[in-house]
């Protein structure tokens, strides 16, 4: 444990300052408004914490607010107003231990940037391919005298794409490409190279691009990091996948920052479960078969 608690300046406060501003809540004045529509004013931390509730519950104002008090290493631009900083003076942060230097907030913009960035190295990959290919075919039936030793480089690329295939030749010009892998498969290994051990990570909705099997893997992987590598984490979810991470405290921002008893009794569980239940008997008849 690093973070204990972390308190917000609370509905009071929240309104003497709008008075003071004399204006009234609205986009403007950001994030000043959202968090005692929720009740939320204090957080009080496990080593696993999750903040649950639907688009535009406030699960990601909060994860920059914590991660602009504690300085936590970023790496994309996040929603803020010229009075975030100011609301962020107005929060403390009760730390158990020294948050250490490497902890970080992660994103799924962080990952649609990685993936941007993928896609980009491939498209030149793709090109230089073509340009390669158009080179071995013009290699091939070059007709090309030496004159000096500067023409030996040259010559030996013609003999190089008379005695090796396309893709050969292809592959020795190009170098070792980066292994192709779905969105999905990107994704997931960003989050397990960017969580380091003993650190205070926030995720903020992790699950995005993920297929059920690779969220089970990444829930895996989170709860290996805490019980095994000293890590605490603080996540913003829908996910049953990782709502049912063991010992998690929920706190359900749908319902006035409610501590939950299960994650088993949050909407979007049993949207699920209501779903597959009322499908069950056609995966018993698949199975019998």
């Amino acid at each position: 444990m690093y973070l204990s608690a972390f308190y917000f300046p609370g509905e009071e406060a929240e309104s003497d300052f709008m008075f003071d501003l004399k204006t009234t809540y609205d986009q403007s004045v950001y994030p000043y408004g959202v968090l005692p529509r929720i009740g939320l004013e204090e957080i009080f931390f496990r080593p696993v914490t999750i903040l649950y509730g639907g688009n535009g519950s406030g699960k990601s104002t909060v994860l920059n607010i914590i991660a602009e008090k504690l300085r936590l290493v970023r790496s994309s631009a996040y929603n803020r107003s010229r009075f975030f900083e100011n609301f962020v003076d107005r929060c403390r942060a009760v730390q158990e231990e020294a948050v250490p230097p490497n902890s970080r907030i992660l994103t799924s913009d962080d990952v649609f940037d990685m993936m941007l960035d993928i896609r980009a190295v491939n498209e030149g990959i793709d090109r230089n391919r073509e340009q390669l290919a158009q080179s071995y075919f013009e290699l091939k039936h070059e007709k090309f005298q030496v004159r000096s030793l500067e023409d030996l480089e040259h010559l030996h690329r013609i003999n190089q794409s008379r005695s090796k295939t396309m893709s050969r030749f292809i592959e020795n010009e190009s170098g070792k490409s980066l292994r192709e892998r779905s969105n999905g498969e990107s994704a997931l290994l960003y989050f397990q190279s960017k969580i380091e051990m003993d650190t205070l990570c926030l995720l903020d909705e992790p699950e995005n691009s993920l297929s059920p099997e690779n969220q089970l893997i990444l829930a895996d992987f989170l709860a290996e990091s805490v019980r095994y590598c000293g890590n605490q984490l603080i996540i913003s979810t829908h996910s049953p996948f990782l709502l049912a991470l063991p010992g998690a405290k929920i706190i359900s921002l749908d319902d006035h920052s409610r501590v939950v008893d299960s994650w088993t009794d949050l909407k979007n569980p049993r949207i699920y479960y209501d779903f597959f239940r009322k499908h069950a008997a056609e995966f018993e008849q698949n199975t019998s078969e």
